[in-house]
């Protein structure tokens, strides 16, 4: 009894993908996810061309 138990669990986790996306619209179909990148944080350079604190005066994003 254990081991049908075992086959079964392994059957059940083999058959499911746990890769698929779980995007879907309020309809419920399937659509595309998303990019979940994350955002770049902003750099500033300073006039003598060192990194500086954006707020710095004379600092300018790159």
């Amino acid at each position: 009894m254990r081991i049908a138990f075992a086959a079964a669990a392994v059957v059940a986790m083999l058959s499911t993908p746990s890769f698929a996306a779980p995007c879907r619209d309020a309809k419920g179909h399937f659509t595309k996810c998303p990019p979940n990148a994350p955002a770049k944080p902003v750099r500033c350079k300073a006039a003598n061309g060192k990194f500086a604190k954006c707020g710095t005066p004379g600092a300018k994003p790159m």
